[in-house]
C-alpha cells in the first residue's frame, strides 16, 4: 500500500513520487519563512534606506548613464517586482529611460533571445521603454581590462557597466556550488566578465579547492576573487532578493554591493542550510525545476548539493526536465572527454599545466565530484536518445523503481528527499 507521496520540482510542473509504508522518508525543505505581504513596498523601502550607501535617487542625481545588471534565464529572479521601483527612483533623480541600459549577465551562457529577454525583465512597461542587451563574453572589444587579482586572475569586464555613471545590479541570493552563495559580486564576475577571466577562475586550481563549495565564503577562492573585482569598479548599488519554494519574496535589501550581500547571505543561511544528524544511502532530489532544469549542464548543481548527507557509495536519484538538452557544444565536448575515460583520468587531464581550460568544463568537473562519492541516477523523459551516453550517469525509467532498487541494495529504508533540489543545502552534523 502506497502511503507517502512527495512532489519534486520538474520543469514548470512536478514529478510526483509515492513510497511504500515501510520506507522512512525524510523530506528536506527550507526552514519556514514568511513571504513579504507587500514585496513592492519592501523593495521601495530598501531602495530608500540602503546599506552603507545613499538612496538610489540621490546617487543618480546628475548622472548621464545607468547600467543595471540582471541575471539570465537560469535564475528565477523577481525582476518584474524590483525593476519598476528602480526606474521610478532613477526618474526621481532626473534620469530619462533612454539613458538606462539593462544588461543581462550571461557569463558564458547563451544570449537571451528577444522573447526570453521579456520574460527575464518581467515587466512590460520597463521592457518596452529601456534598452535590454546581452553580455557577450567572447566579444573582446566590449570589455575593459583592469588590473589582475591577487591570485593573478586577469580582469576584463563589460565596458557598458564599467563606464556607466551609476552601476546597479539585482541579484538572487541562493546557495551556489562553487561560489558559496550567488548574487551580489557574482553578477559582475562571471556575469559580465570576459571569457579569459571566467576560464581562469573556473579552472582546477579554483575548482579543486575544498573551500569552493556550497554555502561557504570563508577562504573560498572564487568569492575572494569576485570581491577583489567588484572593489575595482567603484560604487555599485545592489538589490538582493531571496525567494521561498513557492518563488515568493521573503527578503529584499539594497545598498553597497559587498555589505548588502553579506546581510542577505546571513538571512539565506537561516533558511537554506538544513543540518541533519545522519547520512543516507538513498537520496531523491530535483534540479530545481524551471528555469534551472532547462539543461543537463545546470542539472549538475542538483547532483552536488546533497553530497554532504550522502553515505560514500550511496545513490543520488535526480529528476530534471532538460527541455533544452545537454547544454552548450563546449559542455558536450567536456562530457565526451569524461565519457571516453573515467573521473580520475578526466581530472588529471584538465589539471595538466599544459591544458588550456575549455568553456564549461567546470560543470563536468563538479559532476565528477558526485561520481567520486556515489552513484548518480537521472530521470528525464525528454532527453534525446543520442545524448544519454554523454550524461555519464545511470538512466532511470521509473523513479519509484530506482528508489526501490537503491533501498534494496543498501538494506536501509531511510530515504532523504529534497524536492527543491539545489535551492536548499542539507548538511551532515554528527
Amino acid at each position: 500500500m502506497k502511503s507517502h507521496r512527495v512532489q519534486l520540482l520538474y520543469g514548470e510542473t512536478t514529478c510526483d513520487v509515492s513510497f511504500p509504508d515501510e520506507y522512512r522518508i525524510h523530506e528536506i525543505h527550507k526552514k519556514p519563512s514568511n513571504p513579504l505581504q507587500d514585496p513592492a513596498a519592501f523593495t521601495l523601502a530598501a531602495l530608500q534606506d540602503p546599506v552603507e550607501m545613499q538612496p538610489l535617487s540621490q546617487i543618480a542625481r546628475n548622472a548621464r548613464s545607468v547600467c543595471i545588471l540582471i541575471s539570465d534565464i537560469t535564475r528565477p529572479t523577481p525582476n518584474g517586482v524590483i525593476l519598476p521601483h528602480i526606474m521610478a527612483e532613477l526618474e526621481a533623480a532626473g534620469i530619462s529611460r533612454d539613458h538606462v541600459t539593462i544588461l543581462i549577465a550571461t557569463g558564458l551562457h547563451r544570449p537571451a533571445p528577444e522573447a526570453e529577454k521579456r520574460t527575464i525583465v518581467g515587466d512590460e512597461n520597463v521592457f518596452s521603454s529601456v534598452q535590454v542587451v546581452n553580455h557577450y563574453a567572447n566579444n573582446d572589444s566590449q570589455h575593459v581590462k583592469l588590473q589582475a587579482t591577487t591570485r593573478g586572475t586577469p580582469v576584463l569586464i563589460d565596458k557598458r557597466f564599467v563606464e556607466a555613471d551609476v552601476k546597479v545590479l539585482i541579484g538572487l541570493v541562493e546557495p551556489h556550488f562553487m561560489a558559496g552563495y550567488s548574487g551580489g559580486r557574482k553578477l559582475v564576475a562571471p556575469g559580465i566578465a570576459h571569457r579569459e577571466t571566467i576560464l581562469t577562475f573556473h579552472a582546477p586550481p579554483f575548482m579543486e579547492d575544498p573551500n569552493a563549495r556550497n554555502c561557504n565564503l570563508e577562504g573560498n577562492p572564487l568569492h575572494e576573487d569576485q570581491l577583489e573585482i567588484v572593489s575595482m569598479l567603484g560604487d555599485i548599488f545592489a538589490v538582493n532578493v531571496i525567494i521561498d519554494e513557492a518563488r515568493d519574496i521573503v527578503f529584499v535589501n539594497a545598498g553597497e554591493v559587498i555589505q548588502s550581500h553579506f546581510e542577505a547571505v546571513a538571512f539565506a543561511r537561516r533558511i537554506c542550510e538544513v543540518e541533519l544528524s545522519r547520512q543516507f544511502s538513498t537520496i531523491l532530489t530535483s534540479a530545481g525545476g524551471f528555469p534551472l532544469d532547462k539543461t543537463y549542464y545546470q542539472t549538475v548543481k542538483g547532483m552536488v548539493s546533497p553530497l554532504d548527507i550522502l553515505k560514500p557509495g550511496g545513490d543520488v536519484i535526480i529528476v530534471s526536465e532538460c527541455s533544452e538538452g545537454l547544454g552548450s557544444d563546449n559542455f558536450r565536448e567536456s562530457q565526451r572527454w569524461l565519457a571516453e575515460s573515467d573521473p580520475q583520468s578526466f581530472i588529471r587531464r584538465i589539471s595538466d599545466p599544459g591544458h588550456r581550460p575549455m568553456i564549461d568544463q567546470w560543470e563536468t568537473e563538479k559532476l565528477v565530484e558526485s561520481l567520486k562519492k556515489g552513484n548518480v541516477y537521472l530521470y528525464c523523459k525528454d532527453l534525446a536518445e543520442e545524448d544519454w551516453a554523454l550524461t555519464c550517469v545511470h538512466r532511470v525509467q521509473s523513479v519509484e523503481q530506482a528508489v526501490h532498487h537503491s533501498v534494496a541494495q543498501s538494506g536501509d529504508p531511510h530515504v532523504a528527499v529534497v524536492p527543491e533540489g539545489p535551492y536548499v543545502i542539507p548538511l551532515y552534523k554528527a
